[in-house]
Parts: structure tokens; C-alpha cells; sequence
């Protein structure tokens, strides 16, 4: 199945995963308008929309392996997923942990030593852990509030390529993300969640004669994503009186 066509299943996927959960969720009340002290999961999935236009650059350029030769279709995104877990230590604050995963694959063009052509798959995978901060609220939308928010997160990232018929390259590199998003929640417990993220994170490619060829080659495995997902929310405990003696 295609990245195209799961993403446009996504929504319902998570209608048909939360449905079942809205259901059995006995809490009853309201969601509290206060967030001081409340947690949270959420599964995300979506689509990352990322321009490599700076390694097609550099390596069709004077000094490349792709230098005189036709360029080969550049991909244009890939799919992307995300674990988060947050919890909120004031009405306007929340602390996360966001656990996120993303794959590639990219095509280069090269040269050969008889003068032929050859188009060369490049597969890329990047995964980390993000700690961060979002700013949010409540507003009175929808059946339990609308809770928008704006975050910014950094974290360690394991970023890797293959190039067909090469070596593995990787590195460990510093992610940089700023979010921005909503959960509507329809229930206490139960919301969807639509996020915006973009980052900013770049990964080694194998050159095919670093001794003719100047390098090093990098590819982005940031750019623009975009996500929808499932939250289930902790609301606060409430406060227990002291055991008295």
C-alpha cells in the first residue's frame, strides 16, 4: 500500500480506533478547564513534506557524482509517526517527551566507468527523542474545549542513509522542532489531535569516490510535517487530605 493512500485512510483509522474507547469511557463530567496537573498520550501519524534541494544541488553540481548527467526524480515527503507523552505543570505549560520516527527513500543519479548512467536508490531512516515545552489553553469549542497549543522541542536523533550497493552512513545529530496545534476533545479522557511540526535535522550520504568528489553529501530528513492523532488525557488528582494520627 502506498504512503498516498494510507495517509488519506488515517482519519478514518483513528475514528475506528477511538470509537470503541469513546464508548466504554465512564468518567462522565466535563473536561477540566483547569490544565494544571493534567497528562497526556498521543499517537500521531502523518505526512513530512521535505525539499532536498540542497543535495540535488551539490550533487548534480560542477563538482558532484551527478555533475552533466540528468537528474533523477526527487521525492517530494514520507510518511511519519510520533509518541508523545506530556504532562502539564501549570494551566499555560506542559513538559513533553516526544519519541518520533521517520523513513525516505531518494533516488541519485552516477556515472559508471564505462560512461554509462546509473540511478541509485537512497534509503533513510531517522528516529529520536524530543524534550520540549508547549504553551496552550482551553477554549469553549466543540463537545469537551478546543486545547490549542505552540511548542518548541529539541532532542538527540539517529539519522542514517544507504546507498544502494554502499555502506551504511550515520550520525547522531541534534533535532530542532517547532510545533503548533490543537486537541479537540470529545470526551473527558478522549480527543483527536492535528499537529504542525516543522524541523530541522540533516543526515550523511555516501559519496561514490570521495578522492574525485567533493564532499561531504547531506540529505534533510526535516522539513514541514503534518500529523493527526489520538489523545488520551489524566485529568489532575484531586487533592487527599493528610492521614492524621
Amino acid at each position: 500500500m502506498s504512503s498516498s493512500v494510507m495517509l488519506r485512510r488515517a482519519p478514518l483509522l483513528f475514528a475506528l480506533i477511538a470509537a470503541p474507547a469513546f464508548a466504554q469511557d465512564e468518567g462522565g463530567g466535563d473536561a477540566p478547564n483547569n490544565l494544571d496537573g493534567v497528562g497526556r498520550i498521543t499517537v500521531e501519524a502523518g505526512y513530512r513534506l521535505t525539499s532536498n534541494a540542497t543535495l540535488y544541488d551539490a550533487w548534480y553540481g560542477a563538482k558532484g557524482p551527478g555533475s552533466g548527467l540528468e537528474r533523477a526524480p526527487e521525492s517530494s515527503g514520507a510518511p511519519v509517526g510520533a509518541l508523545t507523552f506530556a504532562y502539564a505543570v501549570s494551566d499555560l505549560v506542559e513538559l513533553g517527551l516526544d519519541l518520533f520516527g521517520t523513513t525516505q527513500n531518494l533516488r541519485l543519479t552516477e556515472g559508471q566507468s564505462d560512461g554509462t548512467t546509473v540511478s541509485r536508490k537512497v534509503s533513510t531512516l531517522a528516529y529520536g527523542l524530543l524534550v520540549g515545552l508547549r504553551f496552550q489553553g482551553v477554549l469553549d469549542i466543540g463537545p469537551q474545549g478546543l486545547v490549542p497549543f505552540v511548542g518548541l522541542h529539541t532532542g538527540p536523533a539517529v539519522i542514517s542513509s544507504r546507498r544502494e550497493g554502499s555502506t551504511l552512513q550515520e550520525n547522531v545529530g541534534q533535532a530542532w522542532v517547532g510545533s503548533l496545534g490543537a486537541t479537540l476533545r470529545l470526551s473527558a479522557k478522549w480527543g483527536i489531535t492535528a499537529e504542525y511540526r516543522l524541523m530541522f535535522l540533516r543526515g550523511p550520504v555516501e559519496s561514490p569516490d570521495a578522492t574525485n568528489f567533493k564532499g561531504p553529501f547531506s540529505f534533510s530528513n526535516g522539513g514541514n510535517w503534518f500529523s493527526l492523532g489520538v489523545t488520551y488525557t489524566f485529568p489532575p488528582d484531586p487533592s487527599r487530605p493528610m492521614p492524621t494520627f
